[in-house]
């Protein structure tokens, strides 16, 4: 496994965590009462669906980091009621993430994880878990921004991350979660 894939999977965590940051600040300006509202979507809230997002990174980040904790992650469905806990929360559980895909090698990317399934013991590569860890953000983040779509908020652009054009308004979010493009693209 190159040195390259591993520094494709540190930019996922650290887009991860960009989008995650642009949707929940976004989300911050409704009301709790548009935050809860039911929409039309896989969850029935942008409170579920976002918790949701939060509840099965707690999961698969838990496993990545050598953990146990298994099914009790997700025994309570909406851990984070309100957008400024769920902000706090997420920004908490992308950091424990990149920290994760930083610590990759070549090696690590090709080793295996032990994940708690309660019933038995699931053993997944590394790199596979991280692949369907960041396509579940992406697929749920994408059902948020629909919902979010049918409130007064404009939903915020997500897939700039790598444009280059954004230079200048991603430097200002990077600088507000503490990195800049060198500490993204470091080799």
């Amino acid at each position: 496994m190159s040195a390259g894939l591993v520094q494709t999977y540190r930019a996922f965590a650290y887009n991860n965590a960009w989008a995650n940051h642009r949707l929940l600040t976004a989300c911050a300006t409704l009301s709790q009462a548009d935050f809860e509202a039911e929409r039309t979507g896989f969850f029935p809230s942008l409170q579920h669906t976002l918790n949701h997002i939060y509840v099965i990174d707690l999961f698969y980040v838990d496993a990545l980091e050598g953990g146990w904790l298994g099914p009790a992650a997700w025994k309570n469905d909406v851990p984070c009621p309100s957008v400024s806990e769920l902000k706090v929360a997420q920004a908490a559980m992308d950091r424990r993430l990149i920290a994760v895909c930083d610590a990759l090698t070549p090696d690590l990317l090709d080793g295996f994880v032990r994940i708690n399934r309660d019933t038995h013991v699931q053993t997944e590569q590394r790199d596979r878990l991280l692949m369907h860890l960041f396509q579940h953000q992406v697929h749920h983040r994408g059902q948020a921004h629909a919902m979010l779509s049918g409130t007064a908020v404009e939903p915020p652009q997500l897939d700039e991350f790598f444009a280059a054009g954004e230079a200048p308004l991603r430097a200002a979010e990077f600088a507000e979660l503490g990195w800049t493009e060198d500490t993204v693209w470091k080799s």
